[in-house]
């Protein structure tokens, strides 16, 4: 499983977080169930701790490298 993405990037949801973290500014706790699982999204933005922005139908959320997979590039 590919662990770098670029900003731009497409990946997949392959696994379900226990909970997952917004990207605004004031970032709220939303429940996991918002995002299902092999919904596509877009890379936005790195963060430290291998920590990646990915914008979903729901809106955008920090993610784990080990809840995402590499689709293609956009």
């Amino acid at each position: 499983m590919q662990t770098d993405f670029s900003v731009g990037d497409r990946v997949r949801l392959v696994a379900a977080p226990p909970y997952l973290k917004t990207a605004d500014p004031m970032p709220m706790l939303r429940s996991a169930n918002l995002i299902p699982l092999g919904e596509e999204g877009v890379v936005l933005a790195r963060r430290p701790g291998s920590y990646w922005v990915v914008r979903f139908a729901n809106g955008a959320f920090l993610l784990e490298n080990q809840y995402l997979k590499f689709v293609g590039k956009n």
